[in-house]
């Protein structure tokens, strides 16, 4: 994988646009994910954990917004069940031809297939995992819960939801102080603070925040009877959302 720094946002920019995941951000992502994200490669190792256990038999199983693929290769290092098939999706050309090459420089039985599209566009069917690694906090407000209810229709009866996101808190005491030590923990990191700031500002009307109850009750409308904060750190999460094994329907 490539090893750029990220000095995207380090010279003051004339104009500063919404954030994008072009060539520029592929180039350095895993430098820019590691020094932003709190707690990034224990999601992603229990992103693992979690395939090892849920993945069943003659499955598909979906990273949706897959980036460079971090997710999609640990979940294929942890599959132990016998004709898997995992779909990536992204809808950056940058990031979808570098997750292919990182994908296929390692060997599996497991096949893997990688695709350029809107994940709101894709079918889902016959799902044991379904993954959602800091996607939906890019999908329009509006249209997250139809997107988790066609997950929650599409997952096998026992399929699990992972869903890492960063969260919004009702109370400004609380969203503030978060907010400071996830500034804190970037300049930690060796990010400046013009950095920061120009990232915060190309990334305000992108990335649009929901408070862990608005996740819940998310999960809870889709169908969901058992879901779970598994992760915190400052404001970043990760939640599981698992489909009951019977088949009655818990919503119509």
């Amino acid at each position: 994988m490539s090893n750029s720094v990220d000095n995207i946002f380090a010279a003051p920019l004339d104009k500063l646009g919404d954030f994008q995941f072009d060539q520029q951000v592929a180039e350095v992502f895993p430098d820019m994910i590691k020094r932003s994200v709190p707690g990034y490669s224990n999601i992603i190792t229990t992103i693992g954990m979690l395939t090892q256990r849920f993945a069943q038999d003659d499955s598909n199983l979906y990273d949706l917004g897959c980036s460079l693929g971090a997710a999609t290769i640990e979940m294929r290092r942890n599959i132990t069940h016998s004709n898997c098939h995992i779909i990536g999706v992204d809808n950056s050309p940058a990031m979808v031809e570098r997750a292919d090459l990182h994908v296929h420089a390692f060997k599996s039985d497991t096949k893997v297939s990688i695709l350029c599209d809107d994940i709101q566009a894709v079918t889902i069917e016959n799902a044991s995992v379904v993954v959602l690694n800091f996607t939906l906090q890019f999908i329009k407000p509006s249209d997250r819960q139809a997107l988790i209810n066609k997950i929650y229709q599409g997952l096998k009866p026992g399929g699990i939801l992972l869903v890492s996101e960063k969260l919004r808190f009702d109370n400004e005491v609380a969203q503030q102080l978060l907010t400071d030590l996830h500034h804190d923990f970037k300049r930690a990191n060796g990010y400046s603070e013009l950095e920061i700031s120009q990232k915060r500002n190309a990334l305000e009307n992108v990335m649009l925040t929901d408070t862990l109850d608005c996740h819940r009750q998310r999960f809870a409308q889709a169908g969901f009877t058992t879901s779970e904060l598994w992760f915190q750190c400052f404001n970043f999460s990760s939640m599981i959302a698992i489909k009951a094994q019977s088949q009655e329907n818990n919503n119509d």
